[in-house]
């Protein structure tokens, strides 16, 4: 089969190998796509060639495990041939096609290599997987098993419960209607499917649609809330209750990325390699060009700081996505006593669900983290205007730091319920006070601190390490100028304040690698040599300034015990004789 040369624009499963020949002057690689070999018969090739739809000489057939509980087994096909719309883009109906085995049928096995199959396991593993077999000389497809675990199921539950019972009367319960519960499985089928016809995970589709378009019920039911089934953007957890976006607002489906993914790889291209390299680039930079949704973007294969590409995530802008979501999550914690109410359950469902809802609230402040100190990568071919490199937009840094601020860093008490704590965690458990200290220490890093002094040097108008820290002073230390109590909360995320600064004040003696996409990474400067501890240095020394001046004024004594204990900590760090 003739391969399809690689471009990372385009998210697919790639095989290579290392070419040599007589007229080289350098050993060169060939890169190319894993995908099926799908062709029209031989008598419609120039109907194809035309544009015109033709059925291929052999679809693509996954036959659904007879283990499989009958009831699902609809929904799992429905997630099958959901991949017929995306092919005919391509210039193929009925490509694709999910069937019952025939049970019946004594000379067919579901170990035999020329079927596919979706195989369902009665496992608790709360996953899926969709493997294929291909041939490493041209990246056909040969086969494919895909497996699904009986308990993926709670999985889908659990996310669609936490993302979605603000919105959603049906998914306020702790088992979901058989119709619900089956479109869950549809969607999980066709993410799986995806992968086994060659495509990557795109995490960041979701981020070419505007935040504001989510809850705009009209739009988001007609285009749904992220252009990939191939994204992990799960449900739109952005929707507001006044907006009443219906399902197909909410849930995942085949999208503008995916149907042109299919295109890209498998419709018609010129026969020799080289030329059909050109041809696909010309017709992705035509397409990117016309409709942004088509963007291909992951964080596993290249530039792990890029915050366009998390998962999880939703929309172009996290710090408004979150706050869409926390508001959301306020009202299903208040109801998770109500919802999660089942007879003679021991608050085990109640214990599930929140520790669901942590896992939920975690997530939004990682999104927002990934902005500071990022930068994006938007790999490009020399024809198309601007540049691969850029860093994320200071006005967007200082956002993000405010969001953690007021969302984070500012005492969330809806989640300390003691109608829900009181019956489900004991004293010793604190899951705020760690997600607060595990994003200070994140925030606080050398890592990331280099990456804002490095972009300083590099991009003008920048997020500088300065400002950075004044802001996130500004948050965690409010009291110093409000003179207001310092709760439990504020006085333990202070004093982690403190002693992750001390750290970068000590610095480092080893240099650290710096990663800059697409794989490759450099050595950044040792930490003692950069900016980083100067500003660390005089921070620390204004702090202490500040929270002299503050602690005669505030206003009960545990407060005072701990501005003492702060100044005398900085003051050891600056000066350890």
């Amino acid at each position: 089969m003739q391969k399809r040369l690689n471009d990372p624009r385009v998210g697919f499963f790639a095989e290579d190998y290392t070419v040599y020949s007589d007229d080289q002057q350098k050993v060169e690689n060939s890169d190319f796509i894993v995908r099926w070999r799908l062709e029209p018969k031989k008598e419609d090739i120039e109907k194809w060639k035309k544009g015109e739809l033709v059925e291929p000489a052999k679809p693509i057939v996954y036959y659904i495990d007879p283990a499989t509980p009958k009831k699902w087994r609809p929904y799992l096909i429905k997630g099958i041939n959901d991949w017929q719309a995306a092919f005919e883009k391509a210039g193929f109906k009925n490509a694709i096609i999910g069937k019952e085995w025939p049970e019946d049928d004594s000379t067919m096995s579901l170990e035999d290599a020329r079927f596919s199959v979706l195989r369902y396991f009665a496992s608790d593993i709360p996953n899926a997987y969709g493997p294929n077999v291909h041939d490493p000389r041209s990246g056909e497809i040969i086969e494919s098993h895909i497996g699904w675990y009986h308990n993926v199921m709670s999985l889908v539950h659990d996310w669609y419960f936490v993302q979605t019972a603000a919105t959603d009367a049906d998914a306020r319960k702790m088992k979901f209607d058989d119709d619900l519960m089956g479109n869950l499985i549809r969607f999980v089928s066709s993410h799986e499917v995806g992968h086994t016809i060659g495509l990557r995970h795109n995490m960041g589709s979701s981020s070419k649609t505007p935040v504001e378009k989510l809850r705009d019920k009209v739009w988001v039911e007609a285009n749904g809330h992220t252009a990939s089934i191939m994204d992990y953007a799960r449900f739109n957890y952005v929707a507001q209750p006044e907006d009443n976006v219906g399902k197909s607002g909410l849930f995942p489906r085949i999208g503008d990325y995916d149907k042109w993914a299919i295109e890209w790889g498998y419709g018609f291209g010129a026969d020799k390699e080289e030329d059909d390299k050109k041809q696909r680039n010309k017709l992705y930079n035509e397409r990117i060009a016309a409709n942004p949704r088509v963007w291909f973007g992951t964080y596993e294969y290249g530039n792990i700081y890029d915050p366009r590409t998390q998962s999880e995530d939703l929309g172009d802008n996290a710090m408004k996505a979150s706050e869409y979501g926390i508001k959301n999550l306020k009202r299903i914690v208040e109801k998770l006593p109500e919802w999660t109410k089942e007879e003679a359950d021991r608050f085990s469902n109640l214990s599930q669900m929140y520790n669901q809802a942590v896992g939920q609230f975690n997530r939004y402040i990682g999104h927002v983290t990934r902005n500071i100190g990022g930068y994006y990568e938007t790999p490009k071919s020399v024809e198309q205007e601007g540049n691969v490199f850029e860093v994320v937009p200071r006005s967007m840094q200082k956002e993000a730091v405010a969001f953690l601020n007021k969302q984070l860093f500012e005492t969330p008490s809806w989640m300390i319920d003691g109608k829900i704590l009181d019956n489900i965690s004991s004293p010793n458990a604190d899951q705020l006070g760690n997600i607060q200290d595990n994003t200070l220490g994140s925030l606080l890093s050398v890592s990331r601190m280099t990456r804002l002094s490095i972009s300083a040097n590099r991009f003008k108008g920048s997020y500088t390490i300065d400002e950075f820290v004044n802001d996130l002073k500004n948050g965690i230390w409010s009291e110093l100028t409000s003179k207001k109590k310092i709760d439990g909360y504020r006085r333990s995320l202070q004093k982690s304040y403190v002693e992750r600064m001390v750290i970068l004040l000590n610095g480092s003696n080893n240099s650290i690698s710096i990663s800059f996409g697409s794989g490759s990474s450099m050595i950044g400067p040792d930490p003692k040599k950069s900016d980083i501890v100067s500003v660390v240095k005089a921070h620390l020394n204004a702090l202490k300034t500040e929270i002299n001046a503050a602690t005669i004024l505030i206003p009960d004594n545990m407060s005072r015990y701990h501005l003492l204990d702060m100044s005398d900590r900085i003051k050891k760090a600056l000066d350890p004789k």
